[in-house]
């Protein structure tokens, strides 16, 4: 007796759209509706919030950059939190002593960079767990920022917004994409270079190639330990540079554990991006948004404690998390130490 076996209904063109972007298309239009809504009711409020969302989604969209760099080579870096704590307060530090804010943002960058080199080496050449090695360095960084930090230190002042002339004064939206300090439209380019180095280059092609099969590509040539070790050097500058943004951008100032976990928020926004620079700028931009929501909703008068309302960014990155992490595909070597033959 022959038995047939029926082959799977093909799925509609329509289907695979919705299934793959129709969550980000509802969240989209969310927001879009919420910020028309409130503009209605107040310009003032929304033009402030859109700035904010800005503001906060920078130092989030740096830190996936860095992530997404390191991951994209197969090193897995949990320690985007302390490479921006420590370059955040080297670059405060540097900003006090020498009164020179693009020296102090240089500090930030060498700082993070410096932690992304000592990631690589615990990583790449001594093969620890990866996982572990991030941890350490989020120790080491709480640890010398708390130790070292002193009270009363005040700087010569921080980054001052450059208006980009007519284009700062479109209506909405010009207020809160072009009249921003420097780190901030540093973000914009940098989001920029990333996804073209990675989709269109050469280095990005090998990069992408040790992420998914590094005794592929070091068969074919490719040299393995040497792109883990620039992507996360890159990446830890990355991160020393939204470091920098904290202390020498946003606030002015150093205080003990300001990043307050930003670095692992960057790390849902990677994911929640799939891996792709853009994708991350426009889920920094959710959870920006979410942020800037929560402040304003703080100050309306709303029967509802400050604390549940402040809660709400860590609800989103709870939720996008716990929906999102098993749809998202990591590269297949993902923090597995490359053994030379």
């Amino acid at each position: 007796m022959q038995t047939t076996t029926s082959l799977p209904a093909p799925v509609s063109p329509w289907k695979r759209f919705i299934k793959r972007w129709g969550v980000t298309i509802f969240i989209t239009l969310s927001v879009v509706g919420v910020t028309i809504w409130q503009y209605a009711v107040d310009a003032r409020v929304t033009e402030a919030v859109l700035a904010s969302t800005i503001r906060q989604s920078t130092p989030l969209v740096l830190g996936a950059l860095c992530g997404l760099l390191g991951e994209r080579s197969a090193v897995i870096n949990i320690g985007i939190e302390g490479q921006m704590l420590l370059g955040a307060f080297v670059g405060f530090l540097v900003n006090v002593w020498t009164g020179n804010l693009l020296v102090a943002v240089f500090a930030s960058i060498l700082t993070g960079a410096l932690m992304g080199l000592l990631l690589a080496y615990m990583s790449v050449t001594l093969k620890m767990d990866q996982i572990i090695g991030g941890t350490v360095i989020n120790i080491l960084a709480l640890g010398l920022t708390g130790y070292f930090y002193q009270v009363g230190l005040t700087t010569q002042g921080k980054l001052q917004p450059i208006s980009l002339g007519p284009l700062a004064d479109i209506p909405i939206l010009g207020p809160a994409i072009f009249n921003n300090p420097p780190i901030t439209y540093a973000t914009f380019v940098l989001v920029i270079v990333v996804h073209y180095v990675l989709f269109y280059t050469k280095w990005g092609l090998r990069t992408r190639a040790v992420g998914e099969h590094p005794r592929a590509a070091d068969t074919l040539g490719v040299n393995v330990f040497k792109i883990r070790y620039v992507n996360v050097i890159a990446g830890g500058a990355i991160a020393g540079l939204a470091g920098g943004f904290l202390t020498l951008e946003a606030v002015g100032s150093f205080e003990r554990a300001m990043t307050n976990g930003r670095g692992f928020v960057a790390l849902a926004v990677m994911l929640f991006g799939k891996y792709t620079p853009l994708g991350a700028w426009g889920a920094a931009l959710l959870f920006g948004f979410a942020n800037a929501m929560q402040t304003q909703l703080q100050f309306a008068d709303i029967k509802v404690a400050h604390q549940f309302i402040g809660m709400l960014p860590y609800v989103l990155t709870i939720v996008i998390l716990s929906g999102f992490v098993g749809r998202t595909r990591i590269p297949a070597a993902d923090g597995i130490p490359y053994e030379k033959e």
